[in-house]
């Protein structure tokens, strides 16, 4: 099958940023249904969740029938070619939902399983985080800057973010703890916007788990073209989701996997 060219791809996945961010922004801070998909604990999802997937989806069918989807509300639409859309449509639903900015439409696309290029869509503050082939940006309506994560080798000079002490649990929050207790600095929070706060060389190390594809493989374009090491807590590259570990510098990542891979998680 023909291979489409990147910059039609990437114009295309800049238009879906733009989209969704007008339907976040018509529905951020204002009244929005809340509804629990968990079967025992709290899972939001709102109404602009449902709103922003079902458009950007729509978009996709349209313009690429043939392209598969994996996305968090709606599930998988199988692909009839080498190309997958990956969509979070709003990573950060509890920030969200209680009036903090922190939190982002993740849109990325992978060509025969490996990821092509990432976006990360903020819209409050006006802002796409963009990486692929030609780099990693920081896009704004005023231009673009380069996106360089900080040189950062120690974990004794290294900041830490996760988004929540309860994505860890047993063995695990063993680990970050282990692991947070050797770094300078560490701060709960965040979702997404942790790992374009890495990108752009403000942290250091963002550590997860129980990530799912469309919360990660939107990012390692992002991440990788901006310096980062981004892999699971075993080594490889973490398409599956699961437990992460993004760093600025790969002598920074060596030392907090050597902490991580002691724990049997």
């Amino acid at each position: 099958m023909k291979r489409i060219p990147i910059l039609e791809l990437e114009d295309f996945a800049l238009d879906l940023a733009r989209t969704a961010g007008g339907i976040a922004q018509a529905h951020f801070r204002r009244a929005f249904t809340i509804e629990n998909k968990g079967d025992t604990a709290f899972d939001p999802v709102t109404s602009a969740d449902r709103a922003i997937e079902r458009v950007l989806r729509a978009n996709i069918v349209e313009r690429y029938p043939e392209h598969g989807i994996v996305a968090e509300e709606e599930g998988e639409r199988p692909a009839s070619s080498d190309y997958t859309w990956f969509i979070d449509p709003i990573d950060g639903t509890r920030a969200f939902m209680t009036g903090s900015p922190l939190w982002g439409t993740l849109v990325g696309l992978s060509h025969r399983g490996l990821p092509v290029f990432g976006l990360l869509a903020q819209p409050v503050l006006e802002e796409i985080f963009f990486g692929g082939p030609s780099g990693s940006w920081l896009i704004k309506s005023d231009g673009r800057d380069r996106l360089k994560s900080r040189a950062c080798t120690t974990l004794a000079g290294a900041v830490l973010a996760a988004t929540h002490p309860s994505m860890f649990a047993g063995a695990s929050a063993t680990a970050f703890a282990t692991l947070a207790e050797r770094c300078l600095l560490h701060r709960f929070g965040g979702d997404c916007y942790n790992y374009a706060m890495l990108a752009a060389g403000f942290i250091d190390l963002v550590v997860e788990a129980q990530l799912k594809p469309y919360d990660i493989v939107p990012l390692i374009p992002i991440l990788e073209a901006a310096g980062c090491v981004v892999t699971d807590w075993k080594g490889r590259r973490p398409l599956a989701g699961g437990y992460v570990i993004a760093a600025a510098t790969a002598e920074l990542h060596a030392a907090a996997l050597a902490v991580l891979e002691g724990h049997d998680v």
